[in-house]
């Protein structure tokens, strides 16, 4: 049937989903074991949350269900190219992915601990900082003692190394 003959309150506005954390198309989408298990603990949510839609009419539930599908099907791709990195199995002196690293910054006296995980999993709230973010970036194969200096547009800040832990 042509779109000319389909009353215009019978169409439905396609779901406008938020992308995901970017990851771009030539990076591996690393992820530690308790990321894995965040993304399939959120694709469950997301199935609970469908099943439980309640809605005035059908075509809000309709709205509201093609919402769920569209966010399990970007969740279900990032699933798919995941893989997972045992973080027994890096070495214990170097920063990889998955460590959690001590760092001195600047002058500052204090420390700060970071992981270094995948794009889902990063949230600088829980010191978790993405493997492609550049801090990240030039931690990584860094030991202990050893310095990384981020290029900043007014200055350069200097990260020593003072811990690694997995």
């Amino acid at each position: 049937m042509s779109r000319g003959f389909v009353k215009e309150d019978d169409q439905e506005e396609t779901p406008l989903v938020p992308p995901r954390a970017d990851l771009p198309d030539d990076v591996i989408n690393y992820v530690t074991e308790n990321g894995m298990e965040e993304l399939l603990a959120e694709k469950q949510g997301l199935i609970e949350e469908k099943s439980a839609i309640e809605a005035a009419t059908e075509q809000e539930k309709r709205i509201a269900s093609n919402f769920i599908n569209a966010k399990i099907h970007l969740l279900e791709e990032r699933i798919s190219s995941t893989k997972i990195i045992a973080l027994d199995e890096q070495p214990k002196n170097e920063i990889r992915f998955g460590a959690t690293v001590t760092l001195k910054i600047g002058n500052s006296p204090k420390t700060q601990n970071y992981q270094i995980v995948g794009v889902d999993e990063a949230d600088i709230a829980k010191n978790k900082i993405s493997f492609i973010s550049p801090i990240a970036r030039i931690l990584i194969g860094k030991k202990v003692g050893e310095q990384a200096t981020l290029k900043l547009a007014k200055e350069n800040r200097v990260f020593e190394v003072m811990k690694i832990r997995y």
